[in-house]
Formats: C-alpha cells, sequence, structure tokens
C-alpha cells in the first residue's frame, strides 16, 4: 500500500510538471504570435502581448518554486515563497475584479441636458478612422440628433495617422449631415486627460460657462470610467454616452487594458 501511494503521487507529480511545460510552452508561443502581430499593426495586439508576458512570468515564477520545493536546501524557503506567490495571485485577482467592477459601473448612457458634447479620440489609419472610433462618432451622431449643442471632436495626431484624428472625426461628422458650425476640433491632445484638458480650454475660448456648464463625454463603454473620473478631477459636471465597442473580442482586450490603465492613473496620477 505504501509503496501504491508513492507512485501515485510521484505520477501526479509527473503530470503536473507535464502541465506546467505545456502551459509554459503555449503562453510563450502566445507571446511570440502577438509580439509579431503587434509590431505589424494588428490592433488590440499589444493588450495580448502583455497579458502573455504577465502569465509568463507567473508560469515561470510556479515552476522554479515547485523545483526548489524537490531540493531539500531550499524546500522551507520555497514552500513560504510559494504561499505568498498565491496569495498575491488572489490579491491581483480580487483587484482584477474590483476594476472590472468599476468599469462596468460607468458603462452606460445618462441622458440628460448638455451644453456640449466631447467625442474622444481613438486610433485612425491614414485618414480613415478605425472602428472603435466609428462606434463614438456614431453614438455623438445619435446623442446629438435631438441636442443642437456645439460638439468638440478631440485627439491629436498619432504614428501611421495622415491626419488629425480630430480632422477625421471632423470629417466623419460633417459628411453625416452635422452642421460644421457646430463642430470645433482640438487637435493637439495625446491622452484622455489632454482630450478633456485641452477641450476645457476650448470651450472657454467658445464662450462657455465651465464651471456651471454640463458636458457629455462620448467615448467606448470600456473607457468612460475613467474618462469620467478625470473630467470630475477638473471640476467638470460630466455625463457619459457609451459607443459599443465592435467585436466581443476587442471589448474583452479593451477591458483588460483599462484595468491597468485605471490603477495607473489612480496610483500615478497619470491619464
Amino acid at each position: 500500500m505504501e509503496s501504491y501511494c508513492i507512485e501515485k503521487n510521484s505520477l501526479t507529480a509527473k503530470q503536473r510538471r507535464i502541465l506546467s511545460a505545456i502551459a509554459f510552452a503555449f503562453i510563450i508561443t502566445m507571446t511570440l504570435i502577438s509580439f509579431t502581430l503587434m509590431l505589424i499593426g494588428y490592433s488590440g495586439m499589444n493588450i495580448v502581448f502583455c497579458i502573455s508576458l504577465v502569465l509568463s512570468a507567473a508560469i515561470t515564477t510556479h515552476i522554479i518554486l515547485r523545483s526548489l520545493q524537490t531540493s531539500a536546501r531550499y524546500a522551507k524557503v520555497a514552500k513560504i515563497l510559494q504561499r505568498c506567490f498565491v496569495i498575491c495571485i488572489l490579491v491581483s485577482i480580487c483587484g482584477f475584479l474590483t476594476l472590472q467592477g468599476l468599469i462596468l459601473s460607468g458603462s452606460f448612457t445618462e441622458e440628460a441636458e448638455v451644453d456640449c458634447i466631447i467625442v474622444l479620440g481613438a486610433g485612425i489609419f491614414g485618414e480613415t478612422p478605425s472602428r472603435i472610433l466609428v462606434s463614438r462618432l456614431d453614438s455623438a451622431l445619435e446623442y446629438a440628433r435631438t441636442r443642437n449643442v456645439p460638439i468638440i471632436v478631440s485627439g491629436g495626431q498619432g504614428p501611421g495617422e495622415s491626419i488629425t484624428e480630430a480632422e477625421a472625426m471632423y470629417r466623419y461628422l460633417k459628411s453625416s449631415g452635422v452642421d460644421e458650425t457646430l463642430i470645433y476640433k482640438e487637435g493637439e491632445s495625446t491622452s484622455t486627460w489632454e482630450n478633456l484638458a485641452y477641450s476645457y480650454l476650448v470651450m472657454e475660448d467658445m464662450g462657455i460657462d465651465t464651471e456651471n456648464a454640463k458636458i457629455a463625454i462620448v467615448t467606448n463603454e470600456f473607457h468612460l470610467f475613467r474618462a469620467k473620473h478625470i473630467a470630475w478631477t477638473m471640476g467638470l459636471d460630466a455625463i457619459g454616452v457609451a459607443a459599443q465597442t465592435p467585436y466581443p473580442s476587442l471589448r474583452v482586450l479593451y477591458h483588460f487594458r483599462e484595468a491597468a490603465a485605471i490603477l495607473n492613473s489612480f496610483l500615478f496620477c497619470r491619464a
């Protein structure tokens, strides 16, 4: 009976090693593929690459600690480190779920009378708005249909973009029938904080009382919580207009990315 138990436990340990090796090989492959696709320019691959790196680091740490536990010299220390590692994983999961709860809490459209609509920029390909940016613009069109208020399109020019995102958005709204006198361009920003800070200056130039005005921020549902939080820190009375992210896979990827962005914003006051 004793020899059977030893053999059974040994077999279980061997199976664990095999599963760990398979998982490690899979994650490394995913990391290499996502890195290659990221260099080519596929949307969302930077997020997959970062997730793969984190998983690779976690699996590598697990394998190293499990290996150390087989050594009589390091077994005790490795066991303590393994417990700490598991605790860190659990805390990370709880933190991630909390951040997802915050994201979901702000991912809906609010109805109100507003003085101005701000559409936050996203990527463009040359001069063509990306699918994510088109979703924001379509949501802004729908929201502005019954509101004769100015629309600020906010976004600078990034790598691979022939014009500013603001210019691309201006052309899209104009071609969709929006009165061009109602569209104001802010084409210098490169982050969410700059989107709102520079749009704040545009509103002041327009003669809007920024201290008492109510604004509507149009962006994708995963981005609304952070955008409204930044607006709140600036003293703006802002509501959200949620644009639905195209493709479920992109939505999942950007929820991961947004969790990291919110954490970065909270810890380091970066937007």
